[in-house]
């Protein structure tokens, strides 16, 4: 790395150090000249097109780079989606939006890496205050929201965080759990790499343990989330945490308990980042030997009260006016201020006010409860949801005592709190909270998981997930409209109707968006009846594009089988 950034409206025209590499890609170096050649191939073919907008996603960072760089020289407009679901790519395309990337799981992209041709393609550095970019935010609801941004935007946060921690990084290569497709992602590991000349990998490393594998003997730095953090426990490779350069996180603040963990085994103080897609990064935090849990503002940024909320000006954000914020602060007499939840959170049920910050937190303040996130499920009569993950305790609790039981206590207790009309009337029992790559609850599968039809679905009592398997605890009620018809003097579930809920939970759970064509080795062996309690395990394999289903209770296996999308 250079003493100095390389502003990135010069990422393309700027002349880089010849013995630093760009990116780690596919198990090669990729250096100035590659990745010069590779934009210059792009703008040439982009030019051509009459398309004024782009929605870019690759799967890959160095792809998503060669490309992003080509569509601005080309004098395009980019949108970036946070994910290739089909449904994203519909709403896109009503947008006039042309899909560029990894968008047909079904073809290979060539993103012509290698080539060689249009080196006599004249390239003028960009101007960064009129380059657009449009990047999309959950929101509050879940449903996504584009945010414009400008080039200059990004280079201005870039300066900010290299002077903070540029000299600490030095020359280490940029590892990531987290997608580029959101914005800290894109900033953290794409744009700030680019232009501060570090290398950066292109491929996401899904958990810790790949990461590890991946940094060999070179200086490295972690881009991660706290969905990502918090799953390091004791069996983790600290050894090799300890050897990076820093730890970065974004996406929600890091729990204490992690940040104490991560520090007393590698350690590693992990630079906790404060942010949205709207703002920016806002400010920062480590929490060191005693558990602070204050943020610094980054330099420039202000607070203001107004109206009862709290408004941010930063030199981040284009104009004059101050940006509303949706979270709830205590300025402390340092300047420094601590988060106290967000007020986007407070919803109304049945005339009564409700934070659901402070309900997650009188959850959690019960002997049962570990971690705990709430939402509003909206159908005939508005009630509130609760999902959960118990500690020990808890877990004892409902294996003695069952989990009516259970939630009878927890509900008695919150009524030393709440008015028994906003509390949560459905609940769910899970290993941990859903999390996406960027560290934010897993809402829309929460949600029908929680909602679901009484009258054609089990009852789910809890569920446990990875990337590519599901473990589903089910109870099938009596009230399924199954039972009448089949049989009225030895009701039990007809087998079509266990293959449609694999089907319905696989979806659900799984990035499946092609239709199943036909079915294998699907096998009833024992029946279920009304009120039996299951597992229903679910695995994915992707490539071959088959779904394995089993359901089993204590009795043993009661069916099994796979469901399959492709031809074979």
């Amino acid at each position: 790395m250079s003493d100095e950034l390389i502003p990135l409206s010069h990422c393309v025209t700027a002349n880089r150090q010849d013995n630093l590499p760009v990116a780690f890609h596919s198990g090669h170096y990729y250096y100035a000249d590659k990745f010069y050649a590779a934009v210059r191939h792009w703008v040439n073919r982009l030019q051509s097109e009459p398309f004024p907008r782009y929605a870019l996603y690759t799967e890959a960072a160095y792809p998503f780079a060669v490309m992003l760089f080509a569509l601005f020289h080309a004098g395009k407009e980019v949108w970036i989606p946070g994910n290739n679901r089909p449904g994203t790519a519909q709403q896109l395309q009503q947008q006039k939006c042309r899909l560029i990337g990894d968008w047909d799981k079904t073809q290979a992209v060539d993103y012509c890496l290698e080539s060689s041709d249009c080196f006599d393609l004249p390239l003028l550095p960009l101007n960064s205050a009129d380059i657009q970019l449009v990047i999309f935010t959950s929101g509050s609801t879940g449903q996504p929201k584009p945010i414009e941004k400008r080039l200059v935007q990004f280079q201005l946060e870039i300066a900010t965080l290299e002077k903070l921690w540029g000299k600490h990084l030095a020359s280490a290569t940029a590892l990531s759990t987290v997608s580029h497709q959101h914005i800290y992602g894109l900033l953290f590991r794409v744009l700030w790499p680019l232009s501060a000349e570090r290398c950066f990998h292109s491929r996401i490393y899904i958990n810790p343990e790949m990461l590890v594998n991946a940094i060999q003997d070179t200086a490295a730095y972690w881009i991660a989330s706290p969905a990502h953090l918090k799953r390091l426990d004791q069996s983790s490779l600290w050894d090799a945490l300890t050897g990076l350069n820093a730890i970065f996180s974004s996406g929600g603040p890091l729990q204490p308990a992690t940040a104490q963990q991560i520090l007393a085994n590698s350690g590693q103080s992990v630079i906790e980042i404060f942010g949205s897609s709207e703002s920016g990064g806002i400010a920062w935090r480590q929490q060191h030997n005693e558990p602070d849990t204050a943020w610094t503002l980054f330099e420039g940024m202000t607070f203001i009260r107004k109206d009862d909320l709290w408004q941010l000006h930063s030199p981040y954000l284009a104009g004059k006016a101050g940006l509303p914020l949706d979270d709830q602060l205590d300025l402390q007499n340092d300047g420094r201020f601590i988060l106290q939840g967000r007020l986007d959170r407070i919803v109304k049920l049945e005339e009564k006010r409700l934070s659901l910050t402070e309900l997650e937190q009188r959850l959690t303040d019960t002997p049962w409860i570990a971690e705990a996130f709430t939402l509003v499920i909206a159908k005939n009569r508005e009630g509130i949801g609760a999902v959960c993950v118990l500690n020990q305790n808890g877990l004892k609790q409902l294996k003695v005592k069952g989990r009516n039981q259970l939630i009878k206590e927890i509900r008695s207790a919150l009524l030393n709190w709440f008015e028994a009309v906003v509390l949560p009337r459905k609940w769910l029992f899970v290993d941990r909270i859903p999390m996406n790559a960027q560290g934010k609850v897993e809402q829309p599968i929460l949600m029908q998981l929680l909602d679901l039809n009484k009258r054609k679905f089990p009852q789910v009592l809890g569920f446990e997930m990875t990337c590519d398997s599901a473990h589903v605890t089910i109870k099938v009620t009596d009230k399924l409209i199954y039972f009448p018809d089949h049989f009225s003097s030895y009701p039990i579930l007809p087998g079509v109707v266990q293959i449609a809920w694999a089907e319905y939970f696989g979806k659900l759970f799984f990035a499946i968006d092609e239709p199943f064509l036909n079915m294998e080795v699907i096998k009833f062996v024992k029946v279920i009846q009304p009120e039996d309690e299951l597992k229903l395990t679910l695995d994915w394999k992707s490539e071959p594009g088959k779904l394995y289903f089993n359901f089993r209770s204590e009795a043993g296996v009661h069916s099994s089988g796979r469901l399959v999308t492709k031809q074979s």
